[in-house]
């Protein structure tokens, strides 16, 4: 009776903490901070999001999910906060195809694959000021996702998205 309430425990216990290492978490717990843009594109508008580039149309054509986050990072622990959350999504399930760090700055883009394709696509950036990322899941060519990786078109496209769906184009209207 005991070693099973112990091994149910346990068992609970890995439960409970696996579930935080999660896009779906981090999204959820964090879309409602203070100065966060948090962005979840439908499927409806990603139509309109791969009008941007014949680059995006090709990578956006097969995505399911399009997020974007940008929160603010401005002291030493925050930014040390958000980078071991990040390091934890990531963690051993995506392969890091790309990864600058300066101190607490991090620039890093990591997928997960599934045989012949790439699945999950997680672009992070911090400056130490503000933090952002940019995911993807849908299905999508290796070779493609390398070659934008190399060219930098992930950075310009996370910049896009903003101008796109940013607090202008919503009627949101800031306070004086």
């Amino acid at each position: 009776m005991i070693r099973k309430l112990v091994v149910l425990s346990l068992l609970l216990i890995l439960f409970a903490c696996s579930g935080y290492n999660s896009m779906d978490t981090f999204y959820n717990t964090h879309k409602n901070d203070n100065q966060v843009t948090a962005i979840r594109v439908p499927q409806f508008m990603l139509a309109m999001v791969s009008e941007i580039s014949p680059e995006m149309k090709a990578l956006v054509g097969n995505t399911k999910d399009l997020r974007y986050m940008q929160f603010p990072s401005n002291t030493p622990s925050r930014s040390q906060f958000l980078n071991s959350q990040m390091n934890r999504i990531t963690g051993n399930s995506f392969i890091e195809v790309f990864r600058k760090n300066d101190n607490l700055r991090r620039n890093v883009v990591s997928i997960r694959e599934k045989r012949n394709s790439v699945k999950e696509i997680l672009i992070y950036n911090n400056n130490s000021q503000s933090g952002s990322f940019l995911y993807f899941k849908g299905d999508f060519d290796p070779v493609k996702v390398r070659e934008m990786v190399k060219n930098e078109q992930f950075t310009k496209f996370g910049e896009n998205i903003i101008n796109q769906f940013g607090t202008n184009s919503l009627g949101v209207k800031a306070t004086e």
